[in-house]
């Protein structure tokens, strides 16, 4: 999943990043709300981690603007401006969550998940597809409750369309999932990342399909638990 932290504190946005990209996120990092909107239209992103007290532009700005253009990407305001009105007046430009510093990390990480899931139309804590599960708070795989061993990469594909279970997911989607602003990957490496997901899933009952000309996608399994 692909994030954007719009901080402009930079030994916060440091530590943000280094915590985010060692949970498995893709995370790409500005420092103003000008750049903030630019990164938006230029790309796309399941999340957006937004702080206020941004240079020349303030982020209630870059929040109206960003809902201006009926850009529905899940907004994570997080800032020191605590007080109420600030709040109300976040949440009602469309913010869809409001966190104040300072901030625990763990209730951070906490509340991404959720909006992701949000983002996905999805209210359980597990998606199942075939023999295989992926639990949305640890961000891991498993197939009959044994831990599935998959690297970064990999993983991050597979989580991608675990997240859009029964829809087709481009090629393109999947890359834009993966990449920050300075890392270089072509549409052939997702070939490759799917070929070896197929070698290893194989064993646990579960393809990954291919929608010719469109991209590729996992078949959600329903298996009767409350969703």
């Amino acid at each position: 999943m692909r994030l954007l932290l719009v901080e402009d504190n930079e030994a916060l946005a440091d530590g943000l990043l280094a915590i985010l990209r060692g949970s498995g996120y893709a995370v790409d990092a500005v420092g103003d709300g000008a750049s903030a909107l630019a990164a938006i239209t230029a790309e796309a992103f399941d999340l957006v981690v937004l702080d206020l007290n941004l240079p020349e532009m303030d982020g209630l700005e870059v929040l109206k603007a960003i809902r201006g253009r009926q850009n529905r990407t899940a907004i994570l305001v997080l800032t020191a401006r605590g007080a109420p009105e600030e709040r109300v007046r976040g949440l009602d430009l469309g913010a869809d969550d409001y966190l104040t510093k300072p901030f625990d990390v763990s209730e951070l990480e906490a509340r991404i998940r959720v909006l992701l899931r949000r983002q996905a139309g999805l209210r359980a804590s597990t998606i199942v597809c075939g023999a295989v599960t992926f639990d949305l708070v640890s961000r891991a795989f498993s197939a009959a409750g044994v831990p599935l061993d998959i690297p970064a990469r990999e993983r991050a594909v597979l989580e991608t369309l675990f997240l859009r279970a029964g829809k087709v997911v481009s090629k393109e989607a999947i890359m834009q999932s993966l990449i920050g602003f300075d890392e270089d990957l072509s549409l052939n490496a997702i070939e490759q990342y799917i070929s070896r997901l197929r070698r290893r899933l194989a064993p646990h009952g579960l393809t990954v399909k291919t929608a010719r000309g469109i991209g590729y996608y996992v078949d959600r399994a329903f298996d009767g638990r409350a969703e």
